[in-house]
């Protein structure tokens, strides 16, 4: 009994030192730059802040730019698109000002990173400052970083009756007054619209899409590099992917084939999930398609063809590429015929790019290279494509002339539901002082080349 007294004692005691603070030697507080880094030198966001302020000047307004909550619902954490964009760094719950009516850039982050943070784990989550990290303003090249808790008052001290805030909500269309329902999808940044409206009914908001836009979309060499660097990737994992198409396969083992090179080559992750769609599946949109859990899912038969709509991300850049392949091995002579007329329309709208043109320019080469017997199958977009960058969606002014320096894509897609046929071919293109330079020139693209590109 006296044994099992003093034993008892003796764990009482282990366990009172292990949760008692103090006790024994705590893991170190984590450092924000022992993890990570800038994508790119401090300079490259610290002029884009510049570009900023002045276009602020000009309206004598401020600019909210939010940045993401803590969560990172099981993938790794990914900042707001134009947070990352203004200066590179992954802080949680953070707003970045830029005032243009006092000429003013301030960080406002919280002090510490709540993520690292537990009491009943403390070897675990040691902790980690933020806002008072002693490297952030010569690392991040940010001079002036307050409290997150500071931001209400810094508002409230402005004349409320002049004040214009701007906030990019991620569209071009004009802010309203914003009203919930039983069921409200809002992204951070129309959460914060809401947030504003509420708290400050007086100020004045707009919207800050199309400033924010005419600085996203010319890429700067850095960006450029980042991009190319995102293709070369997904040609590479487009390759070794559709080694294993043949009849009998099922979609997600194309995915998971792909994917996998994805992350041996360097990229952490995918902007959105992997379009790999074959048979009936390939004549439909991918927004119908993840209507249901499973029904991206299914195996390939001969003589079908499949679909890959593709991407991944490098340095948070991302790719957006896509082919059609005939599970086969072989093209039949309807579809090889289709395939050609597709990328035919794909080839004249980007032959037409050069700086100074318009997108409804490219819409009218695009409506002229359609056969009138084909109209009715082929998707009528602005100019068949979207801007690229940080997401699949950057900013998109339609019109704008094309400069020098804008990455876009070229994607004519033909959907025939009479003959249960659907082919796809998207390109990545970049703009140059002369015309144009197609990034995703490595991946084949006739008939020819791609049945070769199987073997």
């Amino acid at each position: 009994m006296k044994q099992f007294l003093v034993l008892s004692a003796l764990t009482l005691s282990l366990a009172t030192a292990l949760i008692t603070p103090g006790y024994g030697q705590q893991t170190p507080e984590q450092r924000y730059f022992e993890w990570t880094s800038l994508p790119f030198p401090k300079e490259e966001y610290a002029q884009r802040r510049e570009k900023m302020l002045r276009l602020q000047q000009e309206k004598k307004t401020i600019y909210l730019c939010p940045s993401r909550d803590g969560l990172s619902d099981g993938e790794s954490y990914r900042q707001l698109d134009d947070f990352n964009y203004f200066t590179g760094l992954e802080l949680p719950n953070s707003m970045l000002i830029i005032n243009g009516a006092s000429k003013e850039i301030i960080l406002f982050a919280p002090a510490r990173d709540f993520r690292f943070e537990s009491p009943s784990r403390r070897n675990d989550f040691p902790g980690r400052p933020l806002g008072d990290d002693p490297e952030l303003k010569s690392k991040s090249g940010l001079s002036d970083i307050r409290s997150i808790e500071q931001l209400k008052s810094y508002l409230e001290k402005k004349d409320h009756q002049d004040l214009v805030l701007t906030v990019n909500i991620g569209s071009p269309t004009p802010i309203t007054k914003l009203e919930t329902d039983f069921i409200t999808s809002w992204s951070p940044e129309v959460s914060l619209v809401h947030h504003l409206q509420r708290t400050f009914p007086s100020a004045k908001l707009e919207n800050a899409y199309h400033v924010v836009g005419k600085l996203r979309i010319i890429k700067s060499e850095l960006e450029i590099e980042a991009l190319r660097k995102a293709v070369d990737i997904t040609v590479k994992g487009i390759e070794v992917a559709v080694k294993r198409i043949k009849p009998g396969v099922d979609e997600r083992t194309l995915e998971g084939e792909m994917e996998g090179e994805f992350k041996r080559q360097g990229s952490p992750r995918i902007p959105f999930a992997s379009i790999i769609k074959s048979g009936p599946n390939s004549l439909w949109p991918w927004r119908i398609l993840a209507a249901h859990y499973d029904r991206r899912n299914r195996q390939m038969l001969a003589g079908e063809l499949v679909i890959f709509d593709v991407g991944c991300e490098y340095k948070n850049y991302v790719s957006d590429m896509g082919r059609t392949f005939p599970v086969s091995g072989k093209f039949t002579d309807e579809q090889k015929q289709i395939l050609l007329m597709e990328t035919a329309v794909s080839d004249a709208i980007i032959a037409a790019i050069k700086p100074g043109i318009t997108f409804a320019d490219l819409k009218k080469v695009a409506d002229a290279a359609i056969p009138e017997t084909e109209k009715k199958y082929m998707q009528v977009g602005l100019f068949f494509g979207h801007q690229l960058g940080l997401s699949t969606g950057d900013p998109n002014d339609s019109q704008a002339p094309l400069a020098a320096g804008m990455v876009f894509t070229v994607e004519p897609w033909y959907y025939n539901h009479d003959k249960n046929i659907s082919v796809f071919t998207e390109d990545e293109v970049l703009v140059t002082a002369t015309g144009v330079e197609v990034l995703t020139d490595a991946l084949p693209r006739t008939p020819v080349a791609l049945e070769k590109m199987m073997k």
